[in-house]
């Protein structure tokens, strides 16, 4: 008698387990996987590499000083190379008729 009270109570628990966890969102790609551009570095090079044409970049380091302010690029890609030694850097995109977009970057 206790033995098949313990298995339905098991069989209760794994039933309300499967529930729970098919009712779960579904897991993203990752977080930021809509953005229509890839950033690539290679020591201090860094690329950015888009399907649209960017309009607009904006770099600047943690303390907020800018070392990259390039407008009306119309190029799909903009590539450019770091002179200081910091290691975090914040990262302003435009693309035509479109929001910015921000992303902090390590190199």
């Amino acid at each position: 008698m206790m033995l098949s009270s313990i298995r339905r109570l098991v069989a209760i628990i794994a039933i309300a387990c499967i529930s729970v966890l098919s009712q779960a969102q579904p897991l993203t790609a990752e977080a930021g996987s809509n953005k229509p551009y890839k950033i690539l570095t290679s020591g201090k090079q860094i690329t950015v590499k888009s399907s649209k044409n960017i309009k607009s970049i904006m770099v600047w380091t943690a303390s907020g000083h800018r070392i990259v302010e390039q407008k009306e690029i119309n190029e799909p890609s903009f590539s450019f190379t770091v002179n200081i030694s910091e290691k975090v850097f914040f990262l302003m995109i435009q693309f035509e008729g479109s929001k910015p977009y921000t992303e902090k970057i390590g190199i």
